[in-house]
């Protein structure tokens, strides 16, 4: 069709666009605790959506930032939308966009948030500049962009579910693998906090009437790290531990950092239940735990639905020269919200990165249009 070939060749001259966009994006701080940091990296793409011609609505959020939903008309699809979805939150600090600015060498492009995942973004919103531009939209287009994904969606995860019940397809343009794979599984995680409480005394004093919260935090790491079971893919990582009051006062309080990651969704509900006996159990007289749930991912399980559009997606990006396959990732990502819903959910199919979440974040530069073009002729196939 006309369109398809004109959204193609459109995005075949991007490359420049698509970079000064990324450099700006790159250059806002925007750790998801940073509601302000956040909201400018949303507002640059309002307005590049504005430039295009397309409609947007903000979703206010009040801890953390708006939810961003751009909105391009198709005229088929039952009006189920496709829609296509990322985050601009990212791990890093404020001011780290000063101390590592937005830079290009030897064909890759640096920075915070680079490939993870500010270059999906600024993909999706060229996809969809290029069909509000030309038409052909087999459905309407819904490009998603939220502002929490890092710290497990909170403020975002109702819409994420609500806007994927109603569509045909979602993409998450999370960064394409090293190996220029996408992703089509994901594991499940669990973010929680063990609160121990204790017995203050002084170390040399009183010392037996002291009841260390840190000694039986001690005892429920070793308990914990037995649900791990590695062969099944169930991971258990005590990763945080902090507490005590001095080095002379038994401690009064502790708490443990715990990331639970599993597979299959009866998988976690077992887990589930070894850890609450665990926090429940007290092997030091005097101690006491709470466990609280602060985040939680939902696996991104394979289904029928999902692996044809996996199909269609790779067909359509080996017309530009991607070989690309499926693959299984430990992380997790929103794509298991809509997949939970029942949305066929296709993830990692961003422009290619590495490194992620550390000062070594990179994005390969030559990925960025064909990644675009193979993910605007998988839309246009779904008619």
């Amino acid at each position: 069709m006309t369109e398809r070939s004109d959204i193609i060749d459109w995005l075949s001259g991007q490359e420049g666009a698509m970079l000064a966009l990324l450099e700006e994006v790159v250059n806002l701080d925007s750790g998801s605790y940073d509601k302000a940091g956040v909201d400018a990296v949303g507002e640059r793409f309002r307005r590049f959506f504005a430039e295009h011609g397309i409609e947007t609505t903000m979703h206010p959020r009040t801890e953390h930032g708006d939810a961003l939903v751009a909105t391009v008309p198709g005229a088929g699809g039952g009006n189920r939308p496709i829609v296509l979805m990322g985050h601009r939150d990212t791990v890093f600090p404020k001011g780290e966009a000063g101390r590592r600015p937005f830079a290009i060498a030897d064909g890759r492009a640096y920075g915070p948030g680079v490939a993870d995942m500010k270059a999906g973004l600024v993909m999706n919103a060229f996809v969809l500049a290029a069909y509000r531009r030309f038409g052909g939209a087999p459905a309407p287009l819904v490009g998603l962009v939220t502002s929490d994904e890092e710290i497990g969606s909170p403020s975002c995860r109702g819409l994420i579910e609500d806007t994927a019940r109603g569509a045909r397809a979602v993409f998450n343009a999370e960064p394409g693998r090293p190996s220029g794979n996408v992703v089509t599984g994901r594991k499940g995680g669990v973010f929680m906090e063990c609160d121990l409480v204790g017995k203050a005394a002084h170390s040399g004093g009183n010392f037996a009437e002291g009841a260390s919260a840190i000694l039986e935090a001690a005892h429920k790491t070793v308990a914990l790290a037995a649900v791990t079971d590695l062969e099944a893919g169930v991971t258990l990582n005590v990763g945080l531990v902090s507490g005590g009051q001095s080095v002379n006062t038994v401690a009064p309080s502790c708490r443990l950092g715990i990331d639970l990651r599993y597979v299959h969704p009866p998988q976690r509900e077992a887990a589930m239940a070894r850890i609450a006996a665990i926090v429940a159990a007290s092997t030091v007289p005097g101690t006491s735990a709470t466990l609280a749930i602060r985040g939680e991912f939902l696996p991104l399980v394979p289904d029928p639905a999902s692996t044809a559009l996996f199909d269609g997606y790779r067909e359509a990006a080996a017309e530009f020269g991607l070989a690309v396959a499926g693959e299984f990732a430990g992380g997790c990502a929103d794509s298991g919200f809509t997949s939970a819903v029942g949305c066929p959910t296709l993830c990692s199919v961003g422009p290619v990165g590495g490194k992620a979440h550390s000062p070594e974040e990179y994005l390969e530069v030559a990925s960025m249009v064909p990644r675009a073009q193979g993910l605007a002729l998988a839309i246009a196939r779904l008619s």
